[in-house]
């Protein structure tokens, strides 16, 4: 009996290859797209941080820098989160801002730690503060607790903080003031970045499929030689 060509042994390997080839792809692919899409949104983000804020807009975008006026209500002061720096266990101040025929917005002034004897700046009067947009959180089924009679929130939930600090009406966002350092609380400096660690994915997912490609090469290349 006639043995058929050689190449149909490698018909049913190239079958079962073919979608994990195509798998791999697709995903170095997709991660290519999501590197350019991480690319721009840091320029952006570099552009709007290097630009005057704008006047706060009735409908804020997102981490968007902006100047707001109104004046600070220190009596309902809060606590969010918990950051270290150093070796110094600390939290974010957290402040309404009182707005004339407009809600209340929960501003971020900066970090304070958890104790301390240095004095916290609270201005009276109006004040015009400038900062980020910073939306609300949802909550997760592992969030951490709100010690809400002690106003410390470890989530940021504009409309539960609110109610918590008895505020009728409060921004489905916050602020969080940018400044330079000039005692307590300490503002944030920039406006924050996401990290960028696709090249990593789309040299592993596209490495994988050459990885791939040359281990079918040279098995294939063995399995046509041999002749059984």
């Amino acid at each position: 009996m006639t043995e058929g060509p050689k190449w149909r042994r490698l018909v049913l390997p190239i079958l079962l290859i073919l979608p994990v080839l195509a798998v791999l792809v697709a995903l170095g692919t997709w991660q290519v797209q999501r590197m350019g899409w991480k690319t721009q949104l840091l320029a952006e983000i570099a552009a709007a941080e290097a630009n005057p804020a704008i006047p706060i807009p009735a409908i804020p975008q997102p981490w968007t820098k902006v100047a707001v006026t109104g004046r600070l209500d220190h009596g309902r002061e809060a606590l969010l989160g918990l950051e270290v720096r150093g070796a110094v266990l600390g939290t974010h101040l957290l402040v309404p801002l009182l707005r004339e025929d407009a809600p209340a917005i929960l501003v971020d002034r900066g970090w304070i730690p958890l104790e301390s004897r240095l004095p916290i700046a609270r201005p009276d009067g109006p004040v015009t503060l400038e900062g980020y947009v910073r939306p609300g959180e949802t909550l997760g089924l592992f969030a951490a607790t709100d010690d809400t009679a002690g106003r410390r929130f470890y989530s940021f939930v504009p409309s539960a903080i609110g109610a918590a600090l008895g505020l009728e009406q409060v921004a489905p966002y916050g602020l969080v003031v940018l400044g330079a350092a000039n005692g307590l609380p300490d503002p944030a400096r920039t406006l924050p970045r996401p990290t960028n660690s696709h090249l990593g994915y789309v040299i592993t997912w596209y490495g994988l499929a050459l990885s791939l490609l040359g281990v079918f090469a040279v098995w294939a290349r063995r399995r046509l030689k041999d002749p059984a």
